[in-house]
């Protein structure tokens, strides 16, 4: 079978870690995998260096058409028995294509309960007969689409985020070498990552971090990610008084060590549709603190704290009871959170629900 995946882009998210962990599983299972992106850098890539990278190189509403007719002729060229399309632009545009360019199976992934406003919404609506199904990664991010009227309520369905568990595990010498890398061996470390965008909400995060001071100051903050809200929150940073409390570390491509020198993981999003960094936090064991943002109180349930979105108080609160854990009723915490992960939202599970949606464009092709 040949699988042509389609996403917006390939910079640092969550969504882009999904769809390159897909296709490295797919192919390691002998199928035949294409990514193509919409626009950006690719700076996620596969494991699997067979699996052709393909830029469409879209830089604004001028170059639609081109990008158009070039993913049109990458689709006849390959002849993909399925195309799975993830993220707003590349949903949209792969349906459109749909209608001058055969397709046996259209599979369109959404990654939030918040994919742009009414606009973006009216288009998914309008578009929706031109997908064979739609999937988003959480129960509450499909009944968000199914209350915006961006999708009917038989023609979404919920296929969670999948976590690569042999790649997310507490390592106990990486936590060593890390916390004495970063010169926070005395010190509690929070840990946050993901890109420095709106939804991410680190404002409310720094806001918390400034109300936690004011009871302990045996922390440190470290958050892992890139955007352009950067200078603006290094500037509210210094304005609350915690700029040396809390340390930007940019792009980081060893994301499971931070984790394992972590102790407490933090996530402040206003909104989400999975919160795939949560679950990666929970496998290698750590408490984890996260606002009830979209999916993100399906993945943590009663093995983490789940607070509400933009309450700094309450962020407050809820790490202070994290950093006040002892060693034993962390390391508990800790295992449950990875066997939930384990049980519920590990990657092979989600392949396997993907190849569930993928098989009726399996009749007669071999596998």
């Amino acid at each position: 079978m040949k699988v042509l995946l389609v996403i917006t882009g390939l910079e640092m998210g969550g969504a882009e870690h999904v769809v390159v962990n897909l296709a490295d599983e797919l192919a390691q299972r002998g199928y035949r995998v294409k990514i193509v992106y919409l626009l950006g850098p690719a700076n996620m890539l596969p494991v699997d260096p067979d699996i052709e990278i393909i830029p469409l190189g879209m830089t604004g509403n001028k170059s639609v058409v081109s990008a158009y007719i070039k993913l049109k002729s990458i689709i006849k060229d390959f002849e993909p028995d399925v195309v799975h399309s993830h993220m707003v632009h590349a949903n949209l545009l792969t349906r459109l294509v749909r209608l001058t360019q055969p397709i046996p199976r259209l599979v369109c992934t959404a990654h939030s309960n918040n994919e742009g406003g009414k606009l973006r919404m009216l288009a998914y609506r309008l578009t929706d007969p031109l997908a064979d199904i739609s999937t988003n990664v959480s129960d509450q991010a499909v009944a968000e689409f199914i209350i915006k009227g961006a999708a009917k309520a038989n023609r979404m369905v919920s296929v969670p985020n999948g976590v690569n568990t042999n790649k997310f595990y507490f390592n106990n010498k990486a936590r060593q070498d890390m916390r004495h890398q970063l010169g926070v061996d005395n010190k509690k470390v929070i840990l946050a990552v993901g890109n420095l965008h709106a939804a991410k909400d680190y404002p409310t995060l720094l806001q918390a971090v400034f109300l936690l001071k004011q009871h302990r100051q045996d922390f440190i903050v470290l958050v892992a990610g890139t955007g352009h809200l950067e200078d603006e929150l290094k500037q509210l940073a210094i304005r609350l008084g915690i700029s040396d409390d809390i340390v930007f570390l940019g792009v980081r491509r060893d994301i499971p060590a931070l984790m394992s020198a972590a102790d407490v993981f933090a996530l402040s999003s206003a909104w989400e549709g999975f919160g795939l960094v949560v679950a990666e936090a929970m496998a290698c064991e750590r408490v984890v603190v996260a606002t009830d943002s979209g999916g993100v109180k399906e993945v943590v349930a009663d093995a983490g704290m789940v607070i509400p979105i933009k309450n700094a108080p309450a962020l407050s609160d809820a790490l202070a009871r994290a950093l006040s854990l002892d060693a034993n009723q962390a390391a508990l915490m800790g295992a449950m959170a990875r066997e939930r992960v384990v049980t519920h939202y590990s990657i092979n599970t989600m392949v396997e629900d993907y190849l569930t949606l993928y098989l009726p464009a399996l009749n007669g092709v071999p596998v």
